[in-house]
């Protein structure tokens, strides 16, 4: 019989699999931020306008908007393995077509083929990951596989100025190349078959209407951004088509039998609560991305690089916690330690809404510290709770749906701040009134940040009663291991 500790080892292949797939992940998600600092280059060389160059990070959102859904069918029909080589394939192919682009045009074109390959790679190396790991050890795994997701919004913008300054524009995307071979080749021969349950016939209507959904949302929410009319057309139509077309498709999911996503998960109320937490935390994360770089660019003056640098901090503090947020979320469940960390990131943003023009860097760094400490202890535990409460032919159907929220999310909290921001800013006579713009976003960021406290609060409860014996039995009969196992 095997003792407690050793069940509880993780064995050496579990981490080379992890490896596998980070490397799968950073190219992919780097990607994501870092092409945002060169929209400016890209429109000079290109002879584009920033509102035609934007649809090169638009069009992307959208390819990764419509291509999640459809990965938990995909993993299920031909394997986890193939579906995450493939990816790596049209993310790789991507790259070099967008290398060679010589318009506008076939740019969005390449770069929507690169976010087909790139929206299956964060999910599918999520399911594989939960595969192999298991439920007893998935807390930490999972936290050191999602942290290229926390560190590459902070990364992008350092690599892409580095790039930018040193190398012509397409370096951006030919960098991908080398890092896409290496990882196809190493996933090969490492990264094993798993089941992930029975495909069924592909759900055609939830596709197209999720996917439609998915995009349309996303597309509305981009205009936000750029368009200081709430009410402009090209900003509510899209929106609300989103919205109708999302209630359609849980209308027909619900009447399915094999539907695209399995909507009864949220029946499940340790995976409900972990949801929203994601979905929070995802606005509160990504949205608030945007404002410290503009901060540093616009009101203290600082280049592309030292920007990137001087965002740094709040990765460190992610990366400091990230192994151990495993580990407590082991020992506590995912409830308490994302309460915990919501409750470091609210506390973190505070001081950020009174920064001025001549705020010491240093206190600015310490604070970003604080924040990402925060946002280190919140967002696995959240993610973590919901995997770890299902039963394993639900991982395919989980991991598309979180990652989904994730940054339906995100793409929500930039484009409430942006608008923010805007409105805040108009044209601020001084510096001290711009400053004052960002303060107003930041007390935004914080409301988005508190409200991210009610699911973590409904987690904790739902996660309670797991804790007793006669739950845990229960669990052990349905085949799902209680989280801190």
């Amino acid at each position: 019989m095997h003792s407690p500790a050793a069940s509880d080892r993780i064995e050496p292949h579990v981490w080379r699999i992890a490896g596998v797939v980070i490397l799968g992940m950073v190219m992919s998600i780097l990607d994501t931020t870092i092409v945002n600092v060169a929209l400016r280059t890209l429109g000079h060389d290109l002879h584009s306008t920033i509102a035609q160059i934007q649809w090169v990070v638009t069009g992307y959102l959208l390819a990764l908007a419509a291509v999640i859904p459809v990965t938990g069918w995909a993993a299920r029909r031909f394997g986890a393995r193939r579906v995450y080589m493939t990816s790596l394939v049209l993310f790789t192919v991507g790259s070099g077509l967008c290398a060679v682009a010589s318009t506008t045009t076939t740019l969005v074109l390449f770069r929507v083929l690169q976010g087909v390959g790139g929206g299956m790679i964060m999910p599918v190396g999520q399911l594989i990951m939960a595969q192999v790991a298991g439920p007893k050890r998935m807390g930490r795994v999972m936290a050191i596989v999602s942290m290229p997701a926390m560190l590459a919004p902070i990364l992008g913008p350092v690599v892409g100025g580095a790039i930018l300054q040193n190398l012509h524009w397409s370096w951006i995307f030919l960098v991908n190349l080398p890092v896409g071979l290496i990882a196809f080749m190493a996933a090969w021969r490492t990264i094993p078959h798993t089941e992930s349950g029975h495909a069924g016939r592909l759900d055609v209507v939830g596709l197209a209407l999720l996917s439609t959904a998915s995009s349309a949302l996303v597309y509305g929410l981009s205009q936000l951004g750029s368009n200081s009319d709430l009410t402009a057309p090209v900003v509510v139509w899209p929106t609300l088509a989103g919205v109708a077309l999302g209630g359609a498709f849980c209308w027909h999911a619900l009447r399915v039998e094999h539907p695209l996503l399995d909507v009864r998960l949220y029946a499940n109320r340790v995976f409900g609560a972990a949801s929203l937490t994601t979905f929070g935390l995802g606005a509160a994360l990504f949205g608030a991305m945007i404002l410290v770089p503009l901060y540093y660019q616009e009101v203290r003056h600082e280049s592309v690089i030292a920007t990137g640098l001087l965002t740094g901090p709040q990765g460190l503090g992610m990366l400091l916690v990230m192994p151990l947020s495993g580990r407590l979320t082991q020992r506590f469940g995912g409830g308490r330690v994302a309460l915990a960390g919501v409750s470091i990131l609210c506390l973190g943003t505070v001081p950020l809404a009174l920064i001025g023009t001549h705020t010491s860097i240093v206190s600015i760094s310490l604070v970003l510290v604080l924040r990402g400490i925060g946002i280190g202890f919140a967002f696995m535990p959240a993610m973590t709770a919901a995997f770890a409460s299902l039963r394993p032919e639900q991982l395919s159907d989980a991991t598309p749906q979180l990652n989904v929220l994730q940054r339906i999310g995100g793409a929500i909290g930039t484009a409430v701040l942006a608008v923010v921001l805007q409105r805040a800013s108009g044209h601020a006579p001084s510096l001290a009134k711009l400053s004052n713009a960002f303060d107003d976003a930041y007390w935004w960021s914080l409301g988005i940040a508190v409200l991210s406290l009610i699911p973590c609060l409904v987690l904790l409860r739902a996660e309670n009663p797991r804790a007793r014996p006669e739950a845990a039995a229960a669990s052990a009969e349905k085949g799902i291991a209680p989280l801190g196992a």
